[in-house]
């Protein structure tokens, strides 16, 4: 017994000073080609909200109508991540990405040229349909090519420059309208997604990518470099239960196991995706995915008011509003920066605490500055909101790769899925809140809120 002790401590000893190092110079290529794909992905959504009025006069349609463009782009990017990340899983992360990145670029420069805003939010609906996958499809990647104890601070990393597209294009896509106009404002953006297309042509698949499903071991590389991992497919701290590789029986049994769900989907791809999402939802990690959903709710639904509150409430124009909120940005990319430090600290758990109570803080924020109508408080909200859920998001989606490793994408997909479907929930929501008692109504709900969530994960996850 000595001895089994002994070496579960070496081993959590190990993970935690693997947590501590910092990713190779090859990983670091990889997070940052994909994090500026996410980045363009993000910006391409969140600018179009300042440009809205602009939208509408160039269009000739109310501004009220021309919402339908946000709708058009966030359902389908919410619906079809865990479609992209089960086809990723199928066809390789990187064929996909490749493909969907240049469908993105496609749909934004039909945007530019759209006459009418009937084609514009068909081209929206085709641009969400092949955002959908970039993120969760990233981060699935991103699982691939780094091992399992530093993998928090490098999916962290990630999200925290694609999440700096949101927060930057809120500001600057209201400055850019008033300069250029919003048609140039789409053109711009399909050119960074073509930027971003051609970046992913340095890198490559990861090795052994195409056994992913039969839990296929060996060395990862992913950019022209060393960046490589022992897979067992796991994504959590149970990673040491894939090293019975040498044992030929345990293969064959997993290949087996491995070929018959294959041939099951090949019959039934349909009726075999939606049975693997509901497993993995409701499986032994379903606190994860739920907790997926109520970030959406809460989180992207108090970002999402804030431009209205900022200009109804604190009496700031569109442009002037969409600064305040970059500070949501740069908290983003900050955070991302400290989260795998704090996940060797505290623990993954422990990130989500750290995230739910700034978020508390921000929504606190928020009824100060609704009760004085002063944007400074509101500009501490925006910065405690963007490091919240910078901290929330992608630990969230590092402990859901563990509910199903031969499945990564799938289950990061339904992270994202549950996260932007959540948002849309939340946004309708807070606008009944709204219409009932006011923004300080609002944010006092969304400060309760956050406090049970906060109280729920620490329950749920330790």
């Amino acid at each position: 017994m000595e001895d089994g002790s002994t070496g579960a401590s070496g081993e959590a000893q190990a993970a935690a000073d693997g947590s501590r190092r910092p990713i190779t110079r090859a990983q670091l290529h990889v997070v940052a080609v994909l994090g500026f794909c996410g980045l363009v992905s993000a910006a391409d959504n969140w600018f179009v909200s300042p440009a809205l009025p602009a939208i509408a006069r160039g269009l000739s349609v109310l501004p009220a109508a021309a919402t339908v463009v946000l709708t058009a782009y966030m359902v389908p990017y919410g619906a079809l991540q865990p479609v992209c990340g089960a086809i990723a899983d199928r066809v390789g992360r990187l064929r996909l990405l490749r493909a969907i990145v240049l469908g993105l670029c496609a749909g934004t420069v039909l945007c530019a040229a759209a006459p009418s805003l009937e084609l514009l939010v068909a081209a929206r609906i085709l641009m969400g349909c092949f955002a959908a996958g970039i993120i969760s499809v990233s981060q699935a990647f991103v699982g691939d090519v780094v091992e399992p104890a530093r993998r928090g601070g490098a999916v962290g990393m990630l999200m925290g420059i694609t999440f700096t597209g949101q927060g930057l294009s809120a500001g600057l896509g209201g400055i850019l309208t008033e300069l250029v106009g919003w048609r140039v404002a789409f053109a711009s953006f399909g050119i960074l997604a073509a930027a971003a297309w051609i970046l992913l042509s340095t890198l490559r698949e990861p090795d052994g990518a195409g056994s992913r499903t039969s839990g296929g071991s060996g060395s990862v590389s992913a950019a022209g470099g060393g960046c490589s991992r022992t897979s067992g497919g796991s994504g959590g701290v149970s990673a040491a239960g894939g090293h019975g590789r040498a044992d030929g029986t345990a293969g064959e049994a997993r290949a087996r196991a491995a070929s018959g769900r294959r041939g099951t989907g090949a019959e039934r791809p349909v009726v075999a995706f939606l049975a693997a999402a509901v497993r993995i939802f409701l499986g032994p990690h379903r606190a994860v995915f739920l907790l997926a959903c109520s970030t959406g709710v809460l989180f992207l639904g108090v970002y999402g008011l804030m431009g209205t509150f900022l200009n109804a409430v604190c009496g700031l124009g569109s442009t002037e509003a969409g600064l305040v909120m970059m500070l949501y940005g740069v908290f983003c990319l900050v955070g991302g920066a400290l989260s795998g430090r704090l996940g060797g600290r505290l623990g993954l758990p422990g990130v989500i605490a750290v995230g739910e109570a700034s978020a508390v803080a921000a929504a606190c924020a928020l009824l100060a500055s609704a009760a004085t109508a002063s944007w400074v408080p509101a500009l501490v909200a925006a910065g405690c909101l963007g490091l919240g859920y910078i901290l929330v998001q992608p630990t969230l989606v590092t402990l859901s790769m563990d509910a199903d490793p031969e499945r990564a994408g799938l289950c990061t997909g339904l992270i994202g899925s549950g996260v932007f479907i959540g948002g849309g929930v939340g946004s309708a929501l807070g606008g009944l809140l709204l219409g009932a008692g006011g923004y300080l109504v609002l944010w006092g709900v969304a400060a309760a809120g956050l406090a049970v969530q906060l109280a729920a994960s620490r329950r749920l996850l330790g």
